[in-house]
């Protein structure tokens, strides 16, 4: 049996369970299964706590989607890691640096009981995201369903394109979501953001989530709009994004300064499984 613990940020829901005091050899069908919301217990992703790698980590954290996939960030995620490994006891500290694939990060609890992520320095080179186009741009074009599109794009540790809407309620999220995700000129499909610019210190975000489909928030596609607007000239360098789950603050002070996101974390309930 394996023990596990599911939590949500803003709706983006996760299991997360105890890869250190437990033994844990997951295969893509299993968290398949699992992710399945009618036949198991239902996820977007997948979140394990493991040893450290680095010598001045505490943790490990590992994210796969609910297709089974792998991958490197998960800002929303980030926040319930920490929220968890506070609320089992395997660290009492106010700071925790966890080792991910896509590099280090701080987590960190506020007097309110909210939860601040260091998110890293964003990547805006194209080889860097990665994106399939000759030199970096504040805005790429592409053809897409028979009509060109413009978008912004941004690696958080993930690959992220973000499009402008005039109406994000009305934006065809799941129809141009999914047909840029899959789209050739991203060589690792990417997350995709529809920004809804308010003022200068507010957006609406929806996200088509890769591997996910579109989810109620996405930690990490709310840091690359506010990133990507700030590049444009949209946007100040603290944002209010509102996704269809809730509210998180980005801060940004500008190329080669960390993104920090802030929000909640949220526990739902514990529950053990057999595999």
């Amino acid at each position: 049996m394996i023990n596990f613990t599911k939590m949500h940020g803003l709706g983006n829901d996760f299991v997360i369970i105890d890869a250190i005091n437990q033994h844990l050899e997951l295969t893509p069908e299993q968290i398949r299964q699992l992710s399945d919301r009618h036949f198991g217990v239902g996820f977007d992703q997948l979140l394990l706590v493991e040893k450290p790698v680095s010598a001045n980590a505490d943790f490990k954290y590992r994210i796969f989607n609910a297709d089974g996939g792998e991958v490197a960030q998960c800002g929303n995620g980030a926040r319930c890691f920490a929220r968890f490994v506070r609320d089992k006891k395997l660290s009492e500290k106010n700071a925790i640096t966890v080792d991910t694939d896509a590099g280090q990060l701080l987590l960190h609890f506020d007097e309110e009981n909210l939860i601040t992520v260091n998110m890293g320095v964003p990547k805006h080179k194209p080889v860097e995201i990665p994106l399939l186009a000759e030199r970096e741009s504040k805005l790429y074009f592409i053809t897409v369903n028979g009509s060109e599109l413009a978008f912004g794009a941004a690696s958080m540790g993930n690959p992220h394109a973000v499009v402008q809407v005039n109406d994000v309620d009305k934006a065809p999220v799941a129809e141009l979501g999914q047909a840029l995700e899959s789209h050739p000129i991203f060589p690792e499909r990417a997350n995709i953001g529809f920004m809804q610019v308010i003022d200068r210190q507010h957006i609406k975000l929806r996200v088509f989530e890769r591997g996910a489909a579109e989810t109620l928030a996405c930690g990490s596609g709310a840091c690359a709009a506010a990133v990507i607007g700030i590049e444009q000239n949209l946007l100040d360098h603290e944002v209010r994004v509102e996704l269809p789950g809730g509210i998180l603050k980005i801060c940004w002070a500008g190329r080669k300064a960390p993104v920090f996101m802030t929000g909640p974390a949220i526990f739902v309930f514990d529950g053990n499984l057999p595999l």
